[in-house]
């Protein structure tokens, strides 16, 4: 495997996936996709195991990820419909990877994210921006469509929106991101990872279980708002949660007035220098 992402589980259970091509913006290529699905694979198999409880997805350098990469446009112009097909279908499967995961998901953006990269924004359950990050779906100015990425999008920021936007292409700012609810929080450059930090510290303080219920249940609730069946299915959640073993510890820890037992109170959660890949998963 290529170095294009690095991913790092820390002492605290969370993930650290970060894009590592600055020098090209962080733009997506087929190889890339490929890393990031592998280290996806990865995440789900320890986050069902208990190992990981959040995954941050960051990157390094200037730009969040410019979107295609050049050499790979390049590229596709010669490639058949069963050639592109192909291709996109990996990016479907990394985008719906990302969506999917059982733990929360927390999306860095300290910069420009453009074409598929809002797509991993919008697959991501909070994102929190930097005031210099910019937001485009470009890809109609090159005679392109933000195809696989669009139902993602549009469930973030409405169809009204969407239809805007993806038409258009037009870019965003970061407030602009906000109030489309594309993004949760705008801080400022400098302020940016103690932001991150302070958003996991909350994440942590919560149950394990709770949280991947909760995060499954939604995912239900939002393909079937008002049905028997979803009505029924939200009781059984809360019925499960209430009789289990953190449920319970949840609930005599409040009464008593202490911490739940899950709460760790132990070091800080920033991210991993790129130059250190001790504890490396991959």
């Amino acid at each position: 495997m290529s170095d294009m992402s690095q991913l790092r589980i820390d002492a605290r259970g969370v993930a650290w996936l970060t894009l590592t091509r600055p020098e090209v913006h962080n733009a997506f290529d087929d190889a890339l996709i490929g890393e990031l699905n592998a280290h996806l694979d990865q995440v789900r198999q320890a986050a069902d195991s208990g190992e990981v409880r959040v995954l941050v997805l960051g990157s390094e350098g200037k730009s969040f990820s410019a979107g295609a990469d050049l050499n790979w446009m390049k590229r596709m112009v010669d490639y058949s419909v069963d050639d592109n097909l192909a291709d996109s279908r990996e990016l479907s499967r990394l985008m719906h990877g990302l969506d999917s995961l059982p733990c929360v998901t927390v999306c860095r953006v300290q910069g420009a994210a453009f074409g598929g990269a809002v797509g991993l924004a919008a697959c991501c359950d909070i994102v929190i921006a930097s005031d210099r990050a910019k937001f485009c779906l470009s890809e109609v100015r090159i005679g392109l469509s933000p195809a696989v990425i669009s139902p993602y999008v549009q469930r973030a920021i409405g169809s009204r929106q969407m239809r805007r936007y993806a038409l258009s292409a037009e870019v965003m700012d970061a407030d602009t991101a906000q109030r489309l609810d594309l993004v949760h929080r705008v801080v400022a450059a400098e302020e940016l990872d103690a932001a991150i930090d302070a958003m996991l510290d909350t994440l942590l303080a919560t149950s394990p279980q709770a949280s991947r219920a909760t995060k499954a249940l939604l995912a239900e609730v939002v393909r079937d708002t008002d049905s028997d069946a979803t009505r029924e299915r939200t009781c059984q959640v809360i019925s499960e949660l209430r009789t289990s073993a953190e449920g319970q510890e949840g609930l005599a820890s409040f009464l008593e007035k202490r911490r739940p037992a899950w709460t760790d109170t132990s070091s800080s959660a920033s991210p991993p220098s790129s130059t250190n890949k001790k504890g490396s998963a991959s």
